[in-house]
């Protein structure tokens, strides 16, 4: 049976995310990779992981938005306060790495970022199967994901998992796993409602998880 293998919330760590696609054995011709977004942000290198994205993208993974990722997005269209909210959300790291010499919240002018957003533009919110949902944050208890506002499923966090209970089981990532179970371990959440939590919080100094799908098995990665 084909293999699922599902991250989520990157954020910058190129070096975290080629290490754990290496661990868990990644083959994109045998496997199906599904990414869950925040690809960018308080990481050292958030253009190196939107490239390798790109490139992923091509061999077959699905790709969905983060609520990080379309905070890049709003600050590049030149929403209102968007830059600045974007700055207090980790986005420094993220500017410097398409122009080192940027300082402050100022938009990069090279062509790379400019084709990241392009590419960020065209990111779907969930992807859906027989028996699961995939999304960054989390799906409104009640309403067809189909019909849910994408600001919803990239943003929400208690009004879910603390009651959700539908019948496909949902993944996720945004809330890092050790808040879901409120005690310090970083590995996947499998919660008892019919939720899965793969955001081992990389980019607080936990690790890299990824999620096997059908046989539940983890795979994580942590800084040396």
């Amino acid at each position: 049976m084909k293999r699922t293998l599902v991250i989520s919330d990157i954020h910058g760590e190129l070096e975290l995310f080629e290490e754990l696609l290496q661990k868990a054995g990644y083959d994109a011709a045998e496997d199906q990779l599904i990414l869950l977004g925040d690809y960018v942000d308080r990481g050292p290198d958030s253009k190196g992981v939107l490239e390798r994205v790109i490139e992923l993208k091509k061999l077959g993974a699905i790709v969905l938005s983060g609520n990080h990722d379309a905070m890049m997005l709003a600050a590049a269209d030149g929403e209102p306060a968007a830059l600045e909210r974007w700055a207090r959300n980790g986005a420094i790291p993220t500017l410097q790495s398409y122009d080192p010499s940027i300082k402050d919240a100022e938009l990069p002018t090279s062509d790379s970022f400019w084709e990241h957003i392009a590419f960020i533009k065209e990111m779907d919110f969930f992807h859906e199967t027989a028996d699961y949902i995939f999304v960054h944050a989390g799906v409104q208890p009640g309403i067809p994901v189909q019909e849910t506002d994408p600001y919803i499923l990239i943003w929400i966090r208690e009004e879910f998992y603390e009651v959700y209970e539908g019948e496909k089981t949902v993944v996720f990532g945004h809330t890092p796993a050790f808040l879901l179970r409120g005690e310090g371990s970083n590995d996947i959440y499998f919660g008892d409602n019919n939720i899965i939590g793969i955001d081992g919080g990389a980019a607080y100094g936990g690790q890299l998880n990824c999620l096997e799908l059908p046989s539940r098995k983890s795979y994580f990665v942590k800084k040396r």
